[in-house]
């Protein structure tokens, strides 16, 4: 009885192990990416399209389309394929609630304000921090707050900065914010857009985190949330490490429901709730994250 999984041997592309190796090796250096072999049915499915769109035959004639220089533009298409842009607007509320209660009193007694959304994906997160603070801060301490939204992908961040989005999606808005903050798009009735004020707030840019930053901060907080799910340990630490050295004193980072913090970051940050860590050297600080 031939017990082999349906469509194993009616593949479109001839896809080998040596293949694969070769696809997660350019993963890893270029983005951070870890894929086990367990991911090479996934892989093969979500990169299937990407062969037919540049109308290659082999896996083996793509991995050499990768590697040419001026191919940057696919290498972006990879990492779209590879990962998933899973967003939604207050996803976690209790990231938000922390930021509303424990930092934003201490923002109120700034002269500036800067947080980072590192992965920003299309725009829910940092358009969600940009509502809590204007809804929380004082009016005279609302005049240079400036947020930093980055991803990888180009696609997500050009949607990102249209800030248009489905009726539906807007529903997790809170209602008084929704209200306040975004209108029926005249040219789409299905669709909300989100207020010039909190577009205003935000600056969007393409960003691979595994290369050098072109800013030296210090922020107030970052927001890195499902993102390190993707990277190996090593790879996460170093992430971490670097997000440290990013923050203020009394910073903190916000991370995703299934990442932890790991590494020398470790000596660095206090836990300050669920999936929250803060900068030592401010007040407050608690106890040390272990």
């Amino acid at each position: 009885m031939n017990t082999a999984p349906a469509g194993l041997n009616t593949r479109e592309f001839s896809f080998t192990d040596a293949d694969f190796r070769a696809l997660a090796k350019l993963a890893h250096s270029e983005f951070g990416l870890a894929l086990a072999e367990s991911k090479k049915p996934l892989v093969y499915s979500r990169l299937a399209r990407r062969l037919r769109a540049r109308e290659v035959n082999e896996f083996s004639d793509y991995m050499k389309l990768l590697t040419k220089t001026d191919e940057t533009d696919e290498r972006l298409q990879l990492i779209s394929a590879l990962t998933t842009n899973v967003t939604s607007f207050f996803r976690e509320k209790h990231h938000f609630a922390t930021l509303r209660e424990k930092l934003v009193p201490e923002l109120a007694q700034q002269a500036r304000v800067r947080i980072w959304s590192a992965g920003c994906s299309s725009g829910q997160e940092p358009f969600s921090i940009a509502m809590t603070l204007h809804d929380s801060l004082p009016e005279r301490a609302r005049r240079d707050v400036r947020l930093l939204a980055t991803d990888i992908d180009p696609a997500v961040v050009s949607r990102a900065r249209a800030a248009k989005y489905p009726k539906e999606e807007a529903e997790t808005i809170p209602e008084d914010l929704r209200r306040r903050w975004t209108t029926t798009c005249p040219d789409d009735p299905d669709k909300v857009a989100i207020s010039a004020a909190m577009r205003d707030m935000i600056s969007f840019a393409e960003l691979n985190l595994m290369q050098e930053w072109p800013f030296k901060g210090p922020f107030d907080a970052i927001f890195c949330r499902n993102v390190a799910i993707y990277f190996d340990q090593n790879t996460q630490k170093r992430l971490w490490a670097r997000f440290t050295d990013m923050l203020r004193p009394g910073g903190y980072l916000f991370i995703g429901h299934s990442e932890r913090v790991t590494g020398d970051a470790l000596a660095t940050l206090t836990t300050a709730g669920v999936t929250t860590y803060r900068k030592n050297g401010g007040a407050d600080t608690g106890n040390a994250a272990h």
